[in-house]
């Protein structure tokens, strides 16, 4: 697991790119040490071999919840 590191968050332009497969999803907040984060957790899709195991963590605290909202906000021009 691994926090997402917004700060150093560099936009790529890529030649080809595709839409991802859905996946089921799920969140959660909690403090520790003082400090809040979000998590977004991600199951895989339907087709892998252990349903309902963890694929993907995304963990954000405070500060990146802040600067991710900014760069989201520019590229969808909110």
């Amino acid at each position: 697991m691994a926090k997402v590191n917004v700060v150093n968050l560099t936009r790529r332009d890529k030649e080809r790119n595709t839409i991802q497969t859905e996946t089921e999803a799920s969140y959660t907040v909690f403090e520790m040490d003082g400090k809040r984060y979000f998590q977004i957790d991600t199951y895989g899709t339907r087709y892998r071999k252990e349903q309902g195991k963890v694929s993907q963590v995304l963990q954000f605290d405070e500060e990146s919840v802040k600067l991710l909202i900014k760069l989201l906000t520019t590229e969808f021009r909110f």
